[in-house]
């Protein structure tokens, strides 16, 4: 790489400024060829229009232009038909180049640490207003207490059997 020898500036853009120059001609010849085959076919499908001085005259060119206009439709709708078919089939083929490559891996997705307010004030904008207190809607029931429940609360008592059992045991070690 050492060995070889560097281009100054002025020999790039010389350079440069010739291959623009080339190119700018190839484009030149290029689209003077478009419209010279654009006039060809114009010439060939599109006769120059003679007016017929009669009425008669007149409408048998009115028809043949019609007739003439049906064939261009049908051609260009049989051309839809197929462009159709063919994007069809690419469709299904895409399709199926996917499922022989197998099943798609779901991305594993970041946890977000947003409560469930700030999530459906994101999802449904910010003019509304939600409140996820689920709690302040409910009806208020107060509990009845039974005097079964307050005793079978008093005998499962755990803490007044253990203190009770402890002083039979020193009852007995005595």
């Amino acid at each position: 790489m050492a060995t070889e020898k560097r281009l100054s500036s002025s020999r790039k853009h010389n350079l440069k400024s010739c291959m623009l120059g080339v190119a700018k001609e190839l484009l030149d010849a290029e689209a003077v060829v478009k419209v010279e085959e654009r006039e060809r076919f114009l010439l060939e499908n599109c006769p120059p229009l003679e007016l017929p001085h009669s009425k008669e005259e007149l409408l048998e060119l009115c028809t043949k232009l019609h007739q003439q206009i049906d064939g261009r439709e049908e051609e260009k709708y049989g051309i839809e038909f197929k462009l159709n078919l063919v994007v069809n089939e690419v469709r299904d083929l895409n399709i199926k180049i996917v499922d022989l490559r197998g099943k798609f891996k779901k991305p594993k997705l970041k946890k977000v640490r947003m409560s469930a307010d700030a999530m459906l004030k994101a999802l449904l904008g910010s003019k509304h207003t939600v409140n996820m207190d689920l709690r302040s809607n409910l009806k208020q029931v107060k509990k009845e207490v039974k005097e079964e429940d307050k005793q079978l609360r008093d005998v499962g008592d755990w803490r007044k059997n253990i203190e009770d059992k402890s002083d039979r045991k020193k009852m007995f070690d005595s």
